[in-house]
């Protein structure tokens, strides 16, 4: 079985639409496009360029569409992205030029994604797909890296309904410039109890 692993960039109050460029999605009428730039530091960079290791990729047609009109003529900055296998949850994308591109048209593809064998599997951006995913129980391991701003309007990580669910934190980094960077593992069902008895 293969693990599916969330990588969000995301501000205080959950925003994770256009991190890297003003005009990266400006659906909404989205103005913010590009808010992560103020704040990369060497420590931010060295975590983004561990993630950035090659890996099979699962986008949502959106963030796909973007990245391969970025990444196809951008790749120096991302070495191995033309040639990892990127998975794409499309009803109406079917074939793109970009290499090692397959497309997937259900939540029951990606289950047999996950269930097949091989190396864990990242989600970048995609917001729709990635509620989908907490929706259904399919991540494994969340990347949060939170941005110490707030913008009000946006899409947000968390809309959408994510089941209720447990995780631990297993490695966590503050960069100077206030980036929170924390790894979170799936730890099974929500505990309650009295606090302070």
């Amino acid at each position: 079985m293969r693990k599916i692993i969330v990588i969000s960039m995301i501000t205080l109050d959950g925003v994770m639409q256009a991190p890297g460029g003003p005009e990266e999605d400006t659906s909404g009428g989205f103005e913010y496009g590009g808010w992560v730039a103020p704040f990369e530091d060497e420590v931010s960079d060295k975590v983004m360029a561990k993630l950035m290791q090659p890996a099979d990729l699962l986008l949502g047609r959106k963030t796909f569409q973007i990245w391969a009109n970025y990444w196809t003529a951008h790749a120096s900055g991302w070495p191995s992205i033309n040639k990892v296998t990127k998975y794409v949850l499309s009803t109406t994308l079917k074939k793109s030029d970009w290499e090692n591109s397959v497309f997937l048209n259900s939540m029951t593809a990606i289950q047999n994604l996950k269930n097949s064998d091989g190396a864990p599997i990242q989600v970048w951006g995609s917001s729709k797909l990635i509620q989908l995913l907490l929706k259904h129980d399919l991540v494994d391991d969340l990347w949060l890296i939170t941005y110490p701003l707030t913008l009000g309007k946006g899409k947000k990580l968390f809309d959408g309904g994510p089941i209720p669910a447990a995780f631990t934190l297993t490695e966590g980094t503050i960069t100077p410039s206030g980036i929170i960077i924390a790894n979170y593992q799936r730890a099974g069902k929500v505990k309650t109890g009295t606090a302070g008895a």
